[in-house]
């Protein structure tokens, strides 16, 4: 089977990371992914922002958690975390976003890291503490989140689920 299909058929999401942190190459690596993903008009307009800074990291945590009701950790444990945002004054903002969520993480998975995406970015980043963390960042307060994409060492292997059926339609 062709390597990148393998990857992308074997890559799971992680929920359970080591604190170990993601290695400064395997990072480079990862982002650089991130960048060769599809865009409308090949716009390019995607940022993404890594986030190693335990404080930061743990902050961004807090954040999400408030939205999701939580004291617990949404980021799993994982000690960094991708921000992607994108700029909704662009027709396909959404689509964009996440195609470099699903590189990040297929890129991820190939240097043998685990990743899970984790939702509520765009409401971290519309409120005014996120819109804070922007304006540190020299990033546009403007820009939305499309998603955090945790990275690190799994703590322990992901369990396979079979695909449901009924979900391929050929004309």
């Amino acid at each position: 089977m062709n390597e990148t299909i393998q990857s992308l058929k074997s890559r799971r999401s992680t929920k359970a990371f080591t604190d170990k942190q993601v290695p400064e190459a395997l990072l480079n690596e990862i982002l650089e992914a991130g960048l060769y993903a599809p865009s409308g008009m090949n716009n390019q307009q995607v940022v993404t922002v890594a986030v190693r800074d335990k404080k930061t990291r743990d902050q961004l945590s807090r954040m999400n958690g408030d939205i999701l009701g939580t004291d617990t950790d949404p980021f799993y444990g994982a000690p960094c975390v991708i921000v992607v945002l994108s700029d909704p004054q662009r027709r396909t903002w959404v689509e964009d976003g996440s195609l470099v969520m699903g590189n990040l993480m297929t890129a991820a998975h190939s240097v043998g890291l685990g990743s899970c995406w984790v939702h509520r970015a765009r409401e971290m980043f519309d409120s005014p503490e996120g819109k804070d963390l922007l304006k540190q960042w020299g990033l546009p307060e403007t820009l939305r989140g499309i998603g955090n994409c945790i990275l690190g060492q799994p703590a322990q292997e992901p369990a396979e689920k079979p695909r449901r059926e009924g979900r391929i339609v050929k004309v």
